[in-house]
């Protein structure tokens, strides 16, 4: 970038001036070019050179783009007095005014409050709207609140259309400061605001939307529009903001229709509606879970049931474990495992289970039990020629039996064409160590270090033999 702006290279070709990294990224790169290239960079003489200022026509006003593109490293150059003469220039250069932002942050006065004059002046709304990814880029820096209050300053008084853009743009910070200004001054209504909320995927910007949305309404008619983006947001914290607002609204029966979510947050402020308006809400996932054939039970009904029910609901929890629906059987489980219920007996088929999410909930199910699963029986799940999700479970419960089990296993995947479940297995024996349950002297034990020999140096594979009894 030095090189190609040193070569006269029109600044547009040479900085990609959409991008506020690039900026910053040109005035490190200047200042590190000084050090062993200080023939790329402008002089000072050069810089206060007076045709320079007045600028002439023919062939200097031909070579605008040079200039442009040597003033831009002078605005960078690691000497105050280059800097300073520079900020002199760079006025009648727009395209430079990201720079002067920089300078604006500037640790030598003299150039700092230039720049900050220079920026007062042309800092308009359109061109704080196109700065406003940077000014907040610099902004976090040391001296670089300036520039923060004067951008704050300037898109208080411009026209909400100008604004705009910043509601969608990439750099989340933009969003959060656009909104922020956009809440203190009243510029976006209760609808705006709640649509706000469940577009952006930004949790800051969520949670601030959706609170100036519910602050800024009164109950009555205006709630239908706030209520309605809230409630079928995708994101769980703004679903639930909704949901809350279900009782001050005075539509309370409305969170029953949200007490098998998905979200268990959303789950949890359902049921606060719900009991504030004097209703349990243990007996509506009780009726939906009895009905274990229907095939529109919703997933969040059984995970639900377990959130607020009692050991005794685990009996129509296990009837969901045939549900065809995976997504329900894998709350089944996790239900079950919520109430600290374990059959191991009951779930160990599900380690079978073609669903991923399914096996996954009854792994963590039977971790605590894994030494009492037949270890052969899941030896046999980390054959190649299984689901990969079946595989990392039975691994994973053959980790947890512990001594030779998780040895022996460990050392059979070493040479895994599965790359995750390599690298787990090598940490595994890497990390073995031989516990009160491994017999001493085992001579199954030395041959498995023997086969995982290259994992250790000398020294610590004769310190694990010696650990397990053997004679290294």
């Amino acid at each position: 970038m030095v090189e190609r702006l040193a070569k006269r290279t029109p600044l547009a070709e040479a900085v990609d001036t959409t991008d506020p990294s690039a900026w910053t990224t040109l005035d490190a790169g200047v200042r590190a070019a000084a050090v062993c290239r200080t023939e790329l960079l402008p002089t000072r003489a050069w810089t206060e050179e007076r045709w320079y200022a007045v600028g002439l026509p023919g062939m200097f006003r031909r070579a605008e783009h040079a200039i442009e593109a040597k003033l831009a490293l002078a605005l960078c150059h690691p000497h105050g007095r280059v800097r300073e003469a520079a900020i002199r220039r760079a006025g009648a250069y727009p395209a430079l005014l990201p720079l002067v932002v920089l300078r604006a942050t500037d640790w030598a006065d003299p150039v700092r409050e230039p720049a900050r004059e220079l920026l007062r002046e042309r800092l308009v709304p359109d061109t704080a709207v196109a700065l406003t990814p940077l000014i907040l880029r610099v902004g976090r820096r040391y001296r670089g609140s300036y520039g923060v209050e004067l951008l704050t300053e300037v898109l208080r008084r411009a026209p909400r259309e100008r604004i705009v853009p910043l509601f969608t743009d990439p750099d989340r910070a933009v969003r959060r400061f656009a909104y922020r200004l956009a809440v203190e001054e009243g510029g976006l209504s209760p609808a705006e605001l709640a649509t706000a909320a469940a577009r952006d995927h930004d949790s800051i910007v969520q949670d601030l939307c959706a609170e100036a949305a519910l602050a800024g309404v009164r109950a009555g008619a205006a709630y239908d529009d706030v209520l309605g983006p809230l409630l079928r947001a995708r994101n769980p914290r703004v679903r639930s903001a909704g949901v809350t607002a279900l009782r001050r609204s005075g539509r309370p029966e409305q969170a029953e229709g949200f007490l098998a979510d998905r979200s268990g947050l959303v789950r949890a402020c359902a049921r606060y509606v719900v009991r504030q308006h004097a209703t349990d809400p243990l007996p509506w996932y009780r009726r939906r879970c009895a009905a274990p054939d229907d095939p529109a039970l919703p997933p969040g009904a059984a995970i639900g049931l377990a959130e607020c029910g009692e050991r005794t609901d685990a009996e129509l929890l296990w009837p969901l474990l045939g549900h065809p629906s995976p997504s329900v059987r894998a709350r089944a489980v996790a239900g079950l495992r919520a109430l600290d219920v374990t059959d191991v007996r009951r779930l160990r088929p599900l380690l079978d289970d073609p669903a991923p999410g399914v096996v996954r909930e009854a792994t963590e199910a039977l971790l605590p039990s894994a030494r009492s699963l037949d270890a052969d029986w899941l030896a046999e799940r980390l054959e190649s020629g299984r689901p990969r999700h079946v595989r990392v479970s039975a691994y994973r419960l053959l980790d947890a039996h512990g001594g030779v089990v998780r040895l022996r296993s460990a050392v059979a995947l070493l040479d895994d064409p599965d790359v995750k479940l390599r690298t787990w297995a090598t940490q595994s024996v890497q990390g073995w160590h031989a516990t009160a349950d491994v017999p001493r002297g085992a001579a199954e034990v030395g041959e498995l270090l023997d086969r995982a020999r290259h994992l250790f140096s000398e020294y610590a594979l004769k310190r694990r033999k010696w650990g397990a009894g053997l004679d290294a």
